[in-house]
């Protein structure tokens, strides 16, 4: 991560990796039990394996369920538990005054209630054993037991002195607003404004300018964003105004999966927060680059806190795969980390989670959803740490998009920084580590998933389970250090690799932002409003942005592009390839390089993509 003058992509990663805030207060049990909490029951499909089969089939030309994409209704009668079997279960939990809500495809089911009544429809204990976390262990009927995955976001504990928030709570202050020490011109016209700094970039470096020459704007498609936070409609306005794009609001609409809409408006109009800033660069991003398409917005931000960020997460997502509008999806935050010791979901393991979030990406991928997931800013280790780890969760059924730093030269702290080429992003050679962060450097998030296995469309494809590798960091009590003598390190792994994709996200050559926020220094109701533009970088642009590309290239085709995954890395192998490989050693991230000559690395993916190629790749199966 970064200091001040760098913070865009510190506070995108610091959500992309799902850290979370404690703080101290005095505890209030009454109070906070009587908090509406919310929980998912994640059911097993009827067969997982008929369900893996379909979901590669739906994307084979070969096959005869090609682009047989599934209604939520449809999904269900084929894959999903019985009504009368989700009915009992429901009827069950409605005993204890808890409301229950199926999320279509009858995948899983939304409980909501007072955590008392949570705990004793579950029959749930709080243990904690010496030297582990917490968990709540529960008990249903063991004629509704059988048929469960996991119960995400059950809590049996009573508050006590140091509760967790999730990230999304914190605010920014003035200081805090994200900037890389400079600001963007706003006295370009649009377009000149909109190369510079935002679409149009995009556009002009990945070849998407053809698509628009043809008509193609993302009209009649949505893109949904999964955030913990909400943005002000002016800053949209503004941006856009700025950008040259169309303001009208019509085309955004707000769901919020957790709170209302007024709870979650009263924290927005409090002060500038973390996931605020991560909820406008999302759909500033996105809408920029889909000018016609509309964005299906969901807010999974509890605000009082009472039910936790995994829970959030995964009701979030589950409500946009039931809702079933957008045919593609982005997210730029993460629950945490694929670590045991930092899982604080008790409930649920954090494989049984890992279980549950890919079923219900497949369930996606079924219905013709391309899900789209932001890599992380810190490379191979999400979370300053010795051991790798990558934020949650690192499913096959998404596309994880990676960042990479366009050519530039610049004077940056009192020397010249020339980067000739398009290379994976990992900077020690300008950034300053951020102190409060670990000191952890800026860098594509990549490598290697604790948790899944390599999947079918990665198994035997070059590049993938080895690495090249250049150890450039030392981490040594919470900081990374610059060796002054790394190494080269060649190595092998054994399941998913990541990221698939890249895109640009140095903040160095990044986009502009705008935002707005009361300042928070004055009580007075007219207190003084913070209104910057900022430049910002992160993975966090290039999710949404990848997203939008999606929704522009499918409101061209016939059926959507449906799950990437399988269909991509077949046109990475043939020899007119929508991919510019970065390959070079010298193109290297804060551990993982490029592999010369192989079609795969650890640090950009396949690499970032020509998207008049890919179009007519899909157009023409």
């Amino acid at each position: 991560m970064r200091g001040k003058q760098i913070i865009v992509s510190t506070v995108s990663g610091l959500l992309a990796l799902g850290i979370t805030i404690t703080v101290n207060a005095k505890p209030k049990p009454k109070k906070v039990d009587n908090h509406v909490t919310t929980a998912s029951v994640v059911f097993k499909p009827t067969s997982e394996s008929d369900l893996t089969n379909y979901v590669y089939d739906t994307v084979d030309p070969s096959a005869s369920d090609y682009h047989q994409y599934l209604t939520p209704t449809q999904f269900a009668e084929k894959f999903g538990q019985p009504n009368a079997y989700v009915n009992m279960v429901k009827k069950y939990l409605n005993k204890y005054h808890l409301k229950t809500t199926t999320f279509a495809g009858n995948l899983a089911i939304k409980v909501s209630g007072h955590r008392a009544d949570m705990n004793k429809a579950f029959k749930a204990k709080y243990t904690k054993a010496k030297g582990s976390l917490s968990r709540t262990k529960y008990r249903l009927p063991g004629k509704l037991s059988n048929r469960v995955v996991a119960v995400i976001g059950l809590y049996a504990q009573k508050p006590t002195t140091k509760q967790t928030r999730q990230s999304g709570k914190k605010r920014a202050t003035s200081t805090d607003v994200p900037t890389n020490g400079e600001k963007p011109q706003t006295n370009l016209s649009a377009n000149q404004f909109s190369k510079k700094y935002g679409a149009g970039k995009f556009a002009d470096h990945y070849h998407l300018n053809p698509l628009y020459q043809q008509g193609l704007t993302g009209k009649g498609q949505r893109i949904g964003i999964i955030s913990d936070g909400d943005f002000h409609n002016s800053d949209l306005k503004t941006y856009w105004k700025q950008a040259g794009v169309n303001d009208n609001l019509s085309r955004i609409h707000k769901v919020y999966t957790i709170d209302n809409a007024k709870k979650v408006t009263n924290s927005l109009n409090k002060s500038l927060t973390e996931s605020q800033i991560e909820a406008t660069l999302d759909v500033q991003s996105a809408s920029a680059l889909a000018p016609d398409a509309d964005i299906d917005f969901y807010s999974g931000q509890s605000a009082n806190g009472a039910t936790g960020s995994p829970s959030t997460y995964f009701a979030t997502f589950a409500q946009a795969i039931s809702d079933n509008r957008d045919q593609q999806i982005s997210t730029s935050i993460a629950p945490t980390v694929e670590l045991a010791n930092q899982w604080d979901d008790h409930s649920s393991t954090l494989r049984q989670y890992n279980h549950a979030f890919n079923l219900i990406l497949e369930q996606a991928a079924a219905q013709g959803i391309t899900v789209f997931r932001a890599s992380g800013d810190n490379g191979p280790r999400d979370m300053p740490s010795k051991i790798e780890n990558h934020a949650v969760t690192t499913s096959p059924y998404q596309v994880i998009v990676g960042g990479t730093t366009l050519p530039y030269e610049k004077v940056i702290n009192q020397r010249v920084v020339t980067v000739k080429k398009e290379r994976a992003w990992g900077d020690t050679y300008s950034a300053v580590p951020a102190k409060n962060q670990g000191a952890n450097f800026p860098g594509s998030g990549g490598g290697f998933s604790a948790l899944n296995p390599t999947p079918r469309y990665q198994q035997g494809f070059s590049g993938v389970n080895t690495f090249r590798a250049v150890d450039l960091l030392r981490y040594k009590k919470g900081h990374y250090f610059i060796n002054k003598h790394p190494r080269i390190i060649f190595g092998t792994g054994n399941s998913r690799n990541l990221p698939d994709v890249s895109s640009n996200a140095d903040i160095v050559t990044g986009y502009a932002t705008y935002l707005s926020a009361p300042s928070g220094t004055k009580k007075k109701a007219k207190a003084p409003q913070i209104k910057i533009w900022t430049i910002g970088g992160g993975t966090s642009y290039a999710s949404p942005q990848m997203a939008a590309a999606n929704a522009v290239m499918n409101s061209g085709l016939q059926a959507g592009t449906g799950f990437w995954n399988p269909q991509i890395y077949q046109f990475a192998a043939q020899a007119d390839t929508p991919f510019n490989v970065l390959s070079d050693a010298d193109d290297n991230n804060l551990y993982y390089t490029g592999q010369p000559g192989k079609l795969y690395n650890q640090a950009t993916g396949l690499g970032t993509i020509n998207f008049e190629k890919l179009f007519n790749k899909f157009k023409s199966q």
